[in-house]
């Protein structure tokens, strides 16, 4: 229905930047500021804004006449508020026409390809908080997408290249011990790097050790691959216990190792076509035209970066996909990274595919600093998963955690706090979870719960409100994919709950004794039921019946 409005109002006025939002409780159902704007616009560029002499009002009441004649079967009114914006109140016919299609999702990504790279954690480095953030979102947004028909290519791009593989293949064979790595393989492939560094204080000749032995790996040199595919095979196998625990999957590991073979033909191409220039030995993009930074993709020793294989990474997947779009579920601080990474595929014939840099803030202590370790570190993933489930049990403490991230604004910071997390009264997973535990007690009393045919019989507020609310449960997560915002849906779901709270409390059901009525309520919670299932699945959520 938003976008209906929407593209109705837009045939007159297709200049104008309006707004078509979801009022608050009781002035109506959608809300549209398209008066507002247009009495902003000069009087002397003539037109309705000139005809009505910029009155908000008056120019509110000139479009809603053509609103009321487009929509006279879907609203009940359509009414001009002080400041002129125009409210929308949804009849009770279009609700019971259209709430038994609740479920049935626009199918807008039929015949289309997205592709969400998320979690992407470092072969031998302790999975952490940041990671989990990326993972959560990640994945929410994959299966968001999933349901309105896209097809999703699950991506998760490992940091598995580079010379810090160089600096742990050196430190390894000088103090590792197989045993240890086998018995605790992340750990202590991440505490050897760690000593690497701290031995490379005292010790400068490291560094070029580090580098000599990655360049050995770059080469092909038998021992350094073995280590390195064993370090990597390793790292995959405790990777896949804490993706386990959260119930996220992918559709591949293909990481930044697999381009390595592109990257001299790449930087070649990009030379000869004159994308790409020397420049002191290096070799830089020059983005001047985009007010960017030079991009540089080789270095003076010869040796790759993270943004070549990106670039050689998107030459594969658009080959291989043909995707829609891309998006990369990166944190704030790779900004740069990815606006550089947008121009070089503008510039170089790879933009017939949407890249969107889904970026997102950190996770702060209460301190308002970096989520951190006893030791000073970022907090490991497996930290908080094994605290969640001590606190709260495996079903509700790890959706605990997944709708603490999920129901911020991805851009904003979050302040991680058990106490708010786990609150069953708050804006959190257990109220939500809760709150499912509450319905399908009744429908567990009830028994078989039919289809009911008799909606029209319910004239209660609080019911009329809860149909309303279910009814745009499909353009909400058509909004959710149009900003790549996973707060859209959790507030949605919370709003429903507390709406489904005031109706457990407020009106009988199982105690209802006018038949009639009891059915209708009762098919009013079984599609309560389906809504909330649907929204906690797509979110990775959980819906215990008791908790």
């Amino acid at each position: 229905m938003k976008k209906q409005i929407q593209e109705f109002l837009r045939k007159e006025h297709p200049d104008i930047d309006f707004a078509v939002s979801y009022p608050p409780e009781g002035l109506g159902d959608y809300s549209t500021n398209i008066a507002f704007l247009l009495a902003r616009q000069s009087l002397g560029e003539g037109g309705l804004a000139k005809k009505t002499g910029g009155n908000p009002q008056k120019l509110a009441l000139s479009i809603v006449e053509g609103l009321r004649n487009e929509f006279k079967n879907q609203f009940e009114k359509i009414e001009i508020a002080k400041n002129g914006f125009i409210n929308f109140y949804l009849s009770k016919k279009y609700l019971l026409d259209n709430l038994s299609e609740v479920l049935k999702f626009p199918d807008i990504g039929k015949s289309k390809t997205v592709i969400v790279e998320y979690s992407q954690p470092n072969i031998a480095k302790v999975m952490h908080v940041g990671h989990l953030r990326s993972t959560v979102l990640g994945d929410a947004l994959a299966n968001i997408y999933e349901a309105l028909g896209y097809k999703v290519i699950r991506w998760n791009y490992l940091g598995d290249w580079g010379t810090q593989f160089g600096k742990l293949i050196s430190a390894y064979k000088m103090w590792g011990k197989e045993e240890e790595v086998k018995t605790n393989p992340i750990e202590t492939l991440n505490d050897l790097y760690v000593r690497f560094h701290d031995e490379l204080k005292n010790r400068p000749e490291l560094e070029e050790k580090g580098r000599e032995e990655f360049k050995k790996l770059e080469e092909g040199d038998e021992e350094n691959r073995k280590l390195w595919k064993w370090f990597k095979n390793e790292s995959l196998k405790e990777f896949e216990k804490i993706y386990r625990i959260l119930g996220v999957k992918f559709d591949t590991y293909t990481g930044e190792s697999s381009f390595e073979k592109d990257l001299k033909p790449l930087v070649e191409e990009l030379r000869n076509k004159g994308i790409a220039k020397e420049s002191q030995g290096a070799v830089i993009i020059s983005l001047d035209q985009f007010n960017l930074l030079p991009a540089l993709i080789q270095r003076s020793d010869g040796a790759s970066l993270y943004l070549t294989r990106d670039i050689a990474a998107l030459k594969y997947r658009i080959k291989e996909y043909k995707p829609e779009k891309i998006l990369y579920v990166v944190g704030n601080e790779q900004s740069l990274h990815f606006d550089q990474l947008k121009a070089i595929a503008k510039i170089s014939g790879l933009d017939e595919t949407e890249i969107s840099h889904i970026k997102f803030g950190l996770i702060l202590g209460k301190d308002k600093k970096k989520l951190s370790s006893r030791e000073g570190g970022a907090v490991p993933i497996k930290e908080l998963i094994d605290k969640a489930v001590e606190l709260s049990g495996k079903a509700v403490g790890i959706s605990a955690l997944k709708y603490f991230i999920l129901k911020e604004h991805r851009l904003s910071d979050i302040v991680f706090d058990w106490d708010r997390i786990l609150n069953l009264k708050g804006d959190s997973g257990p109220y939500l979870q809760y709150t499912y535990a509450r319905l399908a007690s009744i429908k567990s009393k009830a028994g078989t719960i039919s289809k009911s045919k008799n909606l029209e019989s319910l004239n209660k507020e609080i019911d009329v409100s809860l149909m309303k609310k279910m009814i745009k449960f499909p353009e909400i997560l058509t909004l959710t994919v149009e900003n790549n915002l996973t707060n859209i849906l959790t507030l949605y779901l919370y709003e429903l709950c507390n709406l489904i709270n005031r109706f457990y409390e407020s009106v009988p059901v199982l105690k209802e004794d006018d038949e009639k009525i009891r059915n209708a309520r009762l098919g009013l919670v079984s599609l309560m039921i389906q809504i909330l299932e649907k929204g906690f699945n797509l979110l990775g959520i959980e819906a215990p019946e008791r908790i």
